[in-house]
């Protein structure tokens, strides 16, 4: 299972152990949005920066309109099924999608691929950034929500 965890609060009077927990999931700027794999470690990492992200389990079908609208190589180039061909096994975007889906490939590990998604501010904003997923807000950890979300941000 794969999650995607995306910035929702600023910087402004972050403690400086979580600020230190966003860079470590290279979460340094509002709406930007990484793809993590479930882990004990990760898990904590999530924990600790909770009031200032969200993050849920993501699908293939939401991957992999992400990866084609917002993916992005250096040099700022979109990335392709072609290029998917050459530098993968997998013949598409939606292959690699479900690959990554099934934690049997790392987006990151894509040669010469940014591994933060820059994503828009979501249609009609947030829900409220300063109360939790259950409580009517923004933040912290909501499920296959996520998925909602993202759509919103493309």
């Amino acid at each position: 299972m794969t999650y995607a965890a995306v910035r929702v609060r600023g910087t402004i009077n972050v403690k400086p152990d979580i600020k230190k927990t966003l860079q470590l999931l290279r979460l340094h700027k509002v709406n930007h949005c990484v793809l993590l794999e479930e882990k004990p470690t990760i898990k904590g990492m999530l924990q600790v920066a909770k009031d200032y992200i969200t993050w849920g389990e993501i699908d293939k079908t939401v991957l992999t309109k992400l990866i084609t609208n917002r993916g992005r190589l250096k040099g700022d180039k979109k990335i392709t099924d072609e290029y998917i061909k050459s530098a993968t096994t997998y013949s598409n975007i939606d292959k690699l999608a479900q690959a990554i889906v099934d934690n049997k490939f790392k987006y990151k590990d894509l040669p010469d691929v940014k591994p933060v998604f820059r994503l828009n501010p979501p249609k009609k904003g947030y829900e409220g950034i300063k109360r939790s997923f259950t409580e009517k807000g923004a933040l912290g950890y909501r499920g296959k929500e996520i998925n909602k979300l993202i759509e919103k941000m493309i």
